[in-house]
């Protein structure tokens, strides 16, 4: 693949303030930045498999619980015997972005200028989650755990703060973990909110459901040019909406500037604590990643089926 331009080198559309990959990939394009997950770094990804240790990244389809989003129900689990000797099931009322899941170029639209690649509504079927679902989102993962640098640096951290991380706070965590950022590497950024959630009594998760504040990333141009520039293919985060919550009109909308304008793929509500504690233990934050969306045609989302292999 040739050299791609820098963030700064992108077309610009005046009425978003923001920069746009639109025909970055080929103006045929429908999988965005998973163009990075080349054959050449998917097979050097797999080098990361020392241990042969696996982690489940996924939550359980049912967490969170109570629902996440306001107006969404737990979906109904089905058991019944067709005859004596078999069973089957199904499940009503599935939110695919209900779990730990993925976010299609489906999901966000820039305004008048349409979904990822120009792609106008009424066309955006195209972008469904069944395109990741064909060839997998696999490559090699990098743990950047946050949270835990903030607290071994005796910097305050509260998961719920709604504190918007930086580029800075970002480097600054790589630095410390030691571990090299390569191009086509899948960002698996924890900051402590889906343990903290699990961990909570009734009453607690209630609490999160009301208030809704969460650490994130902040949503600034400066965010954008960053992720891009250092090669990162996909982002996928512990929290509700890897962008801080609530966020700012002065930052802007993260979701927009890399699903509709950029082509990342998002993930929310990954379950990292226990890929995390490994790493902190053998001091190596980089894993064989593996998610395998739902091969939904037209989907906005995927349930994330996702693990991570040292």
């Amino acid at each position: 693949m040739a050299d791609l331009p820098k963030y700064d080198e992108l077309g610009y559309i005046a009425e978003l303030g923001a920069r746009s990959a639109s025909g970055v990939f080929g103006t045929d394009d429908l999988i965005g930045r998973l163009n990075l997950l080349t054959p050449e770094r998917v097979l050097a990804a797999v080098t990361e498999v020392r241990e042969g240790r696996t982690f489940n990244l996924s939550l359980p389809l049912n967490e969170p619980n109570p629902p996440w989003a306001r107006g969404r129900e737990q979906y109904r689990h089905t058991v019944f015997a067709p005859n004596r000797n078999s069973q089957d099931d199904y499940v009503d009322n599935f939110y695919l972005q209900g779990s730990s899941q993925w976010d299609s170029l489906r999901h966000i639209r820039a305004r008048e200028f349409g979904f990822y690649n120009g792609i106008p509504a009424g066309d955006d079927h195209v972008l469904g989650i069944h395109q990741w679902a064909q060839r997998g989102i696999i490559g090699r993962g990098v743990v950047v755990d946050v949270e835990h640098f903030c607290r071994e640096s005796g910097r305050d951290w509260d998961p719920r703060s709604g504190e918007r991380i930086t580029v800075e706070l970002l480097q600054q965590t790589i630095a410390a973990q030691g571990v090299e950022v390569r191009t086509g590497d899948i960002m698996l950024l924890r900051t402590g909110f889906v343990g903290g959630f699990l961990a909570a009594d009734e009453a607690g998760r209630l609490d999160y459901r009301e208030h809704r504040d969460s650490n994130g990333l902040i949503a600034t141009e400066d965010m954008a040019r960053y992720l891009w520039d250092a090669g990162w293919a996909a982002v996928a985060t512990d929290n509700p909406a890897v962008e801080a919550v609530p966020g700012s009109a002065e930052d802007g909308y993260l979701h927009r500037r890399l699903i509709p304008l950029l082509g990342f793929a998002l993930g929310e509500l990954f379950a990292l604590d226990e890929l995390a504690r490994d790493c902190h233990a053998d001091r190596r934050y980089s894993c064989l990643f593996v998610g395998v969306p739902l091969n939904l045609p037209g989907g906005v989302g995927s349930p994330a089926n996702s693990i991570a292999v040292k």
